[in-house]
């Protein structure tokens, strides 16, 4: 049997390798730690929650390097074009970020750094769905564990 630090190690590398664009589920490794009832909710929860907020941090970083290829000939727009849609993204869709926990929502991610989204709006909002998403899942995985 694994050890709590190795237990706890793969729940972070689930988490983070599932807020990148790997095909990796963390929900699957998540519910399994807490079902065992060996590591407390919280703890879990925040394991989870740094290791996807991580992930998600090199999406951003990602789409910031997209970004830096804008005045290249084969960028698919113009530097007009996503300055407009910069500022639009930064008053109105910023808020998308708040999506970054649902499927495909690690796009939302990638988009907040061609958009070029101040980094600590970023991790706050990002924050604020990735441990939500944890915290709702602990929650339903303690209410499905006490009914059976």
């Amino acid at each position: 049997m694994l050890g709590d630090v190795a237990q706890l190690g793969m729940l972070f590398a689930a988490a983070f390798g599932a807020a990148t664009v790997l095909p990796f589920q963390s929900e699957v490794v998540f519910v399994a730690l807490q079902v065992a009832g060996k590591l407390s909710p919280g703890l879990l929860i925040a394991v989870a929650s740094v290791g996807n907020v991580l992930g998600a941090l090199v999406n951003y970083l990602m789409g910031l390097w997209i970004e830096h290829f804008r005045y290249r000939r084969w960028f698919p727009v113009n530097a007009a074009q996503l300055a407009r849609a910069q500022r639009w993204y930064a008053r109105w869709g910023v808020w998308t970020l708040l999506l970054s926990w649902a499927p495909l929502g690690d796009g939302f991610t990638v988009i907040a750094g061609v958009m070029r989204t101040h980094w600590l709006v970023f991790l706050v909002l990002v924050t604020i769905a990735k441990t939500g998403r944890y915290a709702v899942l602990a929650w339903l995985t303690a209410r499905a564990a006490g009914a059976g």
